[in-house]
């Protein structure tokens, strides 16, 4: 299995970075599963990865944040893939980096069900983290991916990375973030959840956070696009994934594919500290 997909999503970084490369990333006619108003780069990357997942005869089914269904690939297989084919695309005519996140589930959807996660950044330099049994980065190359390491959380961060109109958070969830910078922690949130965190990642961790807030009480990130790849890399790399009221961002369930929830990843120091803060609020 991971062979297959890892070679697969290899293909489809290598095809969306010529894709990025262009001169014109004009705005579509056409809007995505949220009402907004597609790039021609979005709905680009969407054929990429729907057109390369769909040679794979093991695939079932597959499911994008551009796309209000799923699509039926191969009733015979036994993978559901769901994909946002460019997370931050917005960020890219400032040229900022930007990613694709790939989740991998078996016998169907849902946290309980999924096998691998994988990502991948396209910055100054296209780099990918595949997660199975460990978390592994692998860096584009003369044409190819070479792995590069393993990757491993430290047991506390530097880093705080908050998402979210300020003014739309809890005041609890104010004082949390505030905390965090007056024990040192510096900013670092592009706007971008790909390269946000991925920077916690790779400089050893920190929190990543984007609440329920008064205008997205449900949260804003996606489970199965979003949540549940980088909960299951987070935590297999040492760290841990909460949405504020449970214990485990794998513990949720999903009513439909477009499901959201609020999230909070990062190393054990900080989800610690999350856990406090929201316990005292019942």
């Amino acid at each position: 299995m991971k062979e297959i997909f890892l070679d697969t999503i290899q293909t489809i970084a290598i095809r969306i970075q010529d894709a990025i490369d262009v001169k014109d990333i004009g705005y579509s006619q056409q809007e995505n599963s949220s009402g907004e108003t597609q790039l021609q780069l979005d709905i680009q990357c969407d054929l990429i990865i729907e057109e390369e997942l769909s040679k794979i005869p093991s695939v079932h089914t597959i499911a994008s944040e551009e796309k209000e269904h799923e699509m039926l690939i191969n009733e015979n297989g036994k993978y559901f893939i769901a994909y946002d084919p460019l997370d931050g695309s917005s960020l890219v005519d400032v040229n900022l980096s930007v990613g694709s996140i790939f989740g991998i589930y078996k016998d169907g959807w849902g946290a309980k069900n999924m096998v691998a996660s994988c990502y991948v950044v396209y910055g100054p330099r296209v780099e990918m983290i595949f997660a199975q049994t460990k978390v592994k980065l692998f860096l584009l190359q003369g044409g190819q991916f070479e792995y590069v390491k393993e990757i491993r959380l430290n047991e506390k961060g530097k880093l705080n990375a908050p998402g979210g109109t300020q003014q739309n958070w809890k005041p609890y969830h104010k004082e949390l973030v505030d905390s965090f910078f007056a024990e040192g922690y510096r900013l670092r949130y592009s706007g971008g959840m790909v390269p946000d965190l991925h920077q916690i990642l790779l400089k050893g961790g920190g929190l990543f956070s984007y609440p329920a807030t008064s205008d997205k009480p449900e949260g804003k990130l996606r489970k199965l696009f979003e949540v549940y790849p980088f909960a299951f890399i987070f935590k297999m790399a040492g760290g841990d994934a909460i949405d504020g009221i449970h214990d485990d961002l794998m513990s949720l369930t999903h009513d439909h594919i477009h499901g959201t929830s609020p999230c909070f990843f990062g190393s054990k120091y900080e989800i610690a500290r999350v856990k406090e803060v929201y316990a005292r609020q019942g």
